[in-house]
């Protein structure tokens, strides 16, 4: 059998999130998730028994944003790598819609499907062990889902597969003949969705092959074999053919009572799961309830969860936990993911002082971070990502009117999304801008995707009302801080004014005293102790001073290459030219002015020539470079240079980087790793001086390669033509 599937019905089931799963299973998941002592093994363990529930958490953890090397097909794995909050929000999403389908099952008795998928699995698994096949849980898993494809067509053709069911259920030849004339067949479609899903290979050809004929089986890999084994092994006695253990024994040579001993075994483990679970299952040949009272009680209970929350609950609760910015990014993708099944995505926030938008970092896909840093300013008021965000509505490029188009930006992030298209979803809180979601999509996925439209705006409401609050409380913060050195500079330059007075006298009466006992070489090494000691205190003193002071610089263009050739020369003598360190100066001639301070600019330059001379213990190499760039879409987190451009300079050494719990607190006040001598304030200052001259600066260091401190200032506009 080869996968012949139309477009058409391709197209119809692009959509698998909402696969029906039994609200007796739900419920124990979400009471799992819920214990706060609960283990991630029993979630694993009920999550593992539904064959919904399992293809949603593997098509979940084996998505993009986790960008893992190997495909995981182990469920405790997978639930270990989400863990419980992304579990419970798959339970939470499942739950909307099957609260409130007391009577929608029907014909697709979903209990019987529950009851063959689980035997099979587990048979599959005891007939691998026995084989000695290298992967039980591989043949577990593969039996959980190799009718998945019966489900996914129940979901998506609900009308054509009910008159199928109607006349061909008990038949499985005859429905499969079915299926064929609607386009494929429950085989075709499911190891169409694994293979979607990036399963091994080997899965899908086990899910694509259990229904052929048992000549073909025989000339099949093992994994096909066991499948086909214990899925004819699973039919109801209608449905089964004549004794399907003769075709069991012959395929693995089993003998009678080894067979009988192992679907003994299997339903009893089966019974033991329902118990656990509070299903009641009829025995094989009983013509199956549509729903029992306990049935309809746990629907009930299901609708009462429901009615305790809302499709949201889950992932907001996510975004009100998120201690930072990454964190709360990473809940508003994963949120994305399981609510609305969309994977390419892209979070773009606005920055006020850029007036653009900049894109954000999601998940640890290699390819995704290719484009961090990526800047739309406001001018490209054509882009939709700018025309969502200004006007606050969903966009989309599939709706341009005729003629429009997309602009270029637009269809460079259609092309490296992989998509037809894009739907911009704009994030604000009233008339505040927040920043836009852009979601990569196919014409057949964005129609699916519109029928959420208000669901999806909701969605972007509280993920915006969350970053907004995230980045008040950061400017409050930051308010604070101005305001506290404020108020404590002119207390800190009185206090240093009286300390100064009293450690001058004692100075010069320590001159006075190593004059009259230089005769006689008394106390001459305490003395000079002493006297590095106060200049230290000094140094302390003037660093303090310089930190608490915010007072405003005044803005003058500035010759970015004059100042550092002068701190070169300057710090020559005293720093590095007898250590054996070799300074070396790559200054763009053609630089113009930075918008900048003299003297605040010379201060910074000086601390970090001093920091990379003061890390080069046993001598190396420190690389000063300047350049200047244009104002064009540059990755990167640079100040607002939409009219002139920036100069970037790099101080960078090769000693051997700054220590791992330093680099988070490398601007903090007091922060160093130097030991006696130092204040750890030199680069508090000069992160201060740079932020007040609208500039960036960051730091870059690895273990025993060295340090690079990158500054990037806005040009002089009158000096750049």
């Amino acid at each position: 059998m080869e996968m012949k599937l139309r477009k058409p019905i391709l197209e119809q089931i692009s959509t698998l999130k909402n696969l029906p799963t039994l609200p007796h299973i739900l419920l124990r998941l979400i009471k799992a998730c819920n214990q706060t002592k609960g283990s991630l093994s029993e979630v694993s363990k009920i999550i593992e028994k539904d064959p919904s529930l399992s293809s949603k958490i593997l098509r979940l953890v084996n998505s993009a944003y986790y960008g893992l090397p190997r495909k995981i097909k182990k469920m405790d794995s997978a639930v270990a790598l989400l863990g419980t909050t992304a579990i419970k929000n798959v339970a939470i999403s499942a739950s909307i819609y099957e609260a409130f389908k007391v009577k929608s099952h029907s014909i697709f008795n979903l209990k019987r499907y529950w009851w063959h998928s689980l035997r099979t699995g587990i048979l599959a698994k005891r007939f691998s062990q026995e084989l000695n096949y290298s992967t039980p849980d591989e043949a577990f898993l593969t039996g959980l889902l190799h009718d998945i494809g019966r489900l996914v067509l129940w979901v998506n053709f609900r009308k054509q597969y009910r008159g199928l069911l109607e006349l061909y259920g008990r038949r499985p030849d005859l429905l499969l003949a079915g299926e064929i004339r609607l386009g494929a067949t429950h085989c075709e479609v499911g190891a169409w969705v694994l293979e979607k899903w990036n399963l091994p290979s080997f899965m899908v050809d086990a899910v694509l092959y259990h229904h052929e004929p048992l000549d073909r089986i025989r000339n099949a890999l093992p994994l096909v074999q066991i499948i086909y084994a214990a899925n004819a092994l699973s039919q109801e006695p209608l449905e089964a053919g004549e004794q399907p253990e003769n075709l069991v024994k012959e395929l693995f040579g089993f003998s009678d009572s080894l067979l009988q001993s192992m679907v003994s075994k299997a339903d009893a483990e089966l019974a033991e799961v329902a118990r656990s679970l509070d299903i009641e299952i009829e025995p094989p040949g009983k013509v199956p309830e549509i729903l029992s009272d306990k049935d309809t009680e746990k629907q009930l209970q299901l609708i009462r969860e429901v009615q305790d929350s809302s499709v949201l609950l889950g992932t907001l609760m996510n975004l009100l936990e998120a201690r930072d910015e990454p964190s709360l990014l990473a809940a508003v993708y994963q949120g994305l993911q399981i609510l609305f099944d969309v994977h390419e995505v892209f979070i773009f926030l606005y920055d006020a002082d850029r007036q653009g938008l900049i894109s954000t970092q999601a998940g640890e896909n290699e390819k995704w971070k290719m484009v961090t840093g990526l800047f739309v300013p406001l001018s490209m008021s054509k882009s939709l990502l700018i025309r969502a965000l200004m006007e606050q509505r969903v966009l989309d490029s599939f709706g341009l009117e005729t003629g429009q188009g997309a602009i270029i930006l637009d269809e460079q992030l259609i092309r490296f999304m992989g998509k037809e298209g894009i739907l911009c979803v704009p994030m604000f809180v009233q008339d505040d801008h927040v920043g836009v979601i852009v979601i990569g999509l196919n014409k057949m996925e964005s129609t699916h995707l519109s029928q959420q439209f208000s669901t999806l705006e909701m969605f972007a409401k509280q993920a915006a009302v969350a970053l907004r609050g995230h980045r008040i409380r950061k400017t409050q913060l930051k308010t604070i801080q101005v305001e506290r050195l404020g108020a404590s500079h002119e207390m800190a330059r009185k206090v240093i004014h009286e300390i100064n007075n009293p450690l001058s006298i004692i100075k010069n009466y320590l001159k006075i005293l190593a004059l009259k006992l230089a005769d006689q070489d008394i106390a001459q090494d305490e003395i000079r102790i002493i006297n590095e000691e106060i200049d230290r205190v000094s140094q302390i003193l003037r660093d303090l001073l310089a930190f608490s002071d915010n007072r405003s610089l005044i803005l003058e263009p500035v010759n970015i290459n004059a100042i550092l050739s002068d701190m070169v020369q300057l710090t020559r003598e005293p720093l590095y030219s007898d250590r054996g360190i070799t300074v070396h100066a790559d200054l763009d001639p053609n630089l113009p002015p930075v918008q900048g301070n003299k003297n605040g600019l010379k201060q910074v330059f000086i601390n970090l020539i001093k920091n990379a001379a003061e890390a080069l213990q046993e001598g190396g190499n420190i690389f000063i470079k300047t350049r200047k760039i244009t104002p064009e879409l540059e990755k990167g987190s640079y100040p607002d240079t939409a009219s002139v451009g920036y100069a970037e300079i790099v101080i960078k050494d090769d000693g051997p980087g700054i220590p791992e719990e330093m680099k988070k607190r490398i601007f903090e006040p007091f922060a160093t790793s130097k030991g006696r001598g130092h204040s750890g304030l030199g680069l508090s200052v000069a992160h201060n001086i740079i932020q007040t001259l609208k500039g960036s600066i960051t730091c870059e260091s690895t273990k025993g390669e060295g340090t690079t401190f990158t500054i990037t200032l806005p040009l002089h506009k009158e000096k750049t033509d």
